[in-house]
């Protein structure tokens, strides 16, 4: 990573120094497995306990660890402003995803190591690395600037550590404490920039229906050449099934296919477009292998429904026997569109399943997990600082795009604090490959993003202060608030 320029702001010249000390932090919250679902309590416990001590340090006197019906607690810290200030909350998750099949990583998934100026660790994106730019922005003003004060605002950060399950866990919590948060601005760390060093706000989200079917066609297993033929099994079942997902143009048939009416024309949805050689590139397509879907790429991956099949469950190939299978399983994700509800997605996809069961099979479907889309109101003032902030920042225009993906804690504060501006953005990047294998993080993403929301929450405190003053020391407010009382 380049050295700060001598002439830097002084706020840069600290988010550099607090580098690393930010590489020594996500190298220790990396070696903790806190994989959802797999990882034992212990390991969240230590990893929430070890993000108190971190915030505490950043100068926040109020921490407090939360338990959660899933177990992980999450952690609230808490740095009050003065009366009447804007509160903003800064958001972010220490909970991570399976590492899948560890041999095929390069490097330890759970050992922060350090490849062509990338951090790689599970984590190390999504979402530990925003867990660490928050402290930086955090530890960037703490440190003395000169004549400028610590920004005035009621500053609450929010590390959950059960976010990855989109079980609605946070919003539980929020809703049994009513008297955590009244929040005029959220910013969620948890998505990323378009490319490496190019900032980058996301502005709305796909929402996520997950299934788990089970078809059945035999009381029992039977030997494949003794009653192979006349005999209808599962495993063939199911796949004719899932191939009815999609037409031949890999057009998924669910939610409701005349959503693809207009996308066929490569409308892009308004956001910026994504040209189909830089997607290629950044999703690692094989040469010759065409894209699925119709519309611009931007409206395939933000503005569309995808059906992906996530998981089948079949005996490995080497415990693989001449067998009729009598039942099989697979689990499937229905990405949706902005503004389109998922339950009726829910009711769509099964309507679709059970009238295309081949041959009568049987078929059992379990609703596993769901999660609502999200569009962002762009329009007030927390989201011009910001924009203002990442340009600075960042030294480049902003860009804002939808994601494919799905963050239920968004609709949760939306539904929660409906007057709260919502900002997101992150310190991943296509390199990332969150999710993946090798997953990898940029310490110049997280540098300047915690720059970025250094400067943001300066000059959102800043202009309280002006209209403060200006109006006497009334109660002006940059955007309206819920009430405080009893906080």
């Amino acid at each position: 990573m380049p050295e700060t320029p001598m002439s830097a702001p002084p706020l840069a010249v600290n988010v550099q120094s607090a580098m690393t000390r930010a590489r020594d932090d996500l190298a220790e919250l990396v070696a903790l497995r806190t994989v959802v679902g797999i990882s034992p309590p212990d390991q969240f416990a230590r990893a929430a306990r070890r993000i108190a001590a971190l915030l505490a340090d950043a100068g926040f006197p109020d921490i407090r660890l939360l338990p959660t019906d899933e177990g992980p607690e999450t952690v609230y810290a808490r740095r009050p402003g003065p009366a009447g200030a804007p509160s903003v909350v800064l958001y972010a998750h220490y909970d991570v995803v399976s590492v899948q099949d560890e041999e095929a990583w390069r490097s330890s998934p759970f050992e922060l190591s350090e490849r062509d100026g990338r951090w790689y660790g599970r984590g190390s994106a999504d979402c530990k690395g925003n867990v660490v730019m928050h402290l930086t922005a955090l530890r960037a003003l703490q440190a003395a600037v000169p004549d400028e004060p610590y920004p005035a605002l009621d500053l609450v950060v929010l590390i959950d550590g059960s976010e990855e399950p989109g079980n609605g866990s946070l919003e539980r919590l929020l809703r049994a404490h009513p008297d955590l948060l009244a929040p005029d601005a959220v910013v969620i760390a948890d998505t990323g920039n378009v490319a490496p060093d190019v900032p980058t706000l996301t502005t709305s989200l796909r929402g996520m229906a997950v299934v788990e079917i089970t078809v059945t066609t035999l009381s029992k297993a039977l030997h494949s050449g003794q009653f192979g033929g006349p005999t209808p099994d599962a495993m063939t079942a199911l796949i004719r099934l899932l191939a009815t997902l999609h037409d031949s143009r890999g057009v998924p048939r669910v939610p409701r296919p005349d959503l693809y009416g207009a996308a066929a024309a490569g409308s892009g949805g308004g956001h910026a477009a994504y040209p189909e050689a830089d997607f290629r590139a950044d999703a690692g397509v094989l040469d010759g292998v065409e894209l699925i879907g119709v519309g611009s790429v931007a409206d395939r991956l933000w503005n569309l429904p995808s059906v992906t099949v996530l998981a089948v469950q079949s005996p490995p190939l080497d415990d693989a026997v001449p067998v009729l299978m009598p039942s099989a399983k697979a689990l499937i994700s229905v990405r949706t569109p902005p503004g389109e509800d998922v339950r009726q997605v829910h009711e769509a996809l099964a309507d679709h399943l059970r009238g295309r069961a081949p041959w009568g099979a049987r078929l059992d479907i379990r609703r596993v997990t769901s999660g609502p889309s999200f569009l962002a109101d762009t329009e007030g003032t927390a989201h011009a600082v910001m924009r203002g902030a990442l340009r600075d920042s960042f030294g480049a225009p902003v860009r804002e795009v939808g994601a494919g993906g799905s963050i239920a804690v968004c609709s949760a504060f939306r539904t929660l604090y409906p007057q709260a501006e919502i900002i997101l953005c992150g310190v991943e990047d296509p390199p990332s490959n969150i999710h993946g294998t090798d997953e990898s993080v940029s310490p110049r993403e997280i540098a300047s993003l915690a720059h970025a929301e250094a400067l943001f929450l300066r000059r959102l405190a800043a202009l309280w202060s002006n209209s403060h003053c200006t109006d006497g020391g009334g109660a002006a407010r940059l955007v309206p608030t819920g009430q405080r009382e009893g906080r």
